[in-house]
């Protein structure tokens, strides 16, 4: 399993509809925050270790309405 964080920047006015959307239609989202800073929004995805990172972020995210931007981070060891 992949973990990956994605920041979202999103058009004015969009951010809770983005998240909502996120939370709704994302089956492999395990958590959304709204943040302060250059990004509006971030949040967590669980990836089958056999699913490709761009694509899903390309194809499945960045079209989202309401989507102007991401920053992907791609997580390698959790600390417990």
């Amino acid at each position: 399993m992949k973990t990956i964080f994605v920041q979202f920047k999103c058009r004015p006015g969009k951010a809770y509809e983005v998240a909502d959307e996120l939370v709704q239609a994302v089956e492999e989202i395990s958590e959304v925050y709204s943040t302060s800073g250059q990004y509006d929004l971030i949040a967590k995805f669980y990836l089958d270790d056999s699913r490709d990172i761009g694509h899903f972020v390309t194809e499945r995210l960045q079209v989202m309405d309401g989507v102007a931007d991401t920053f992907t981070l791609v997580a390698f060891k959790p600390f417990l």
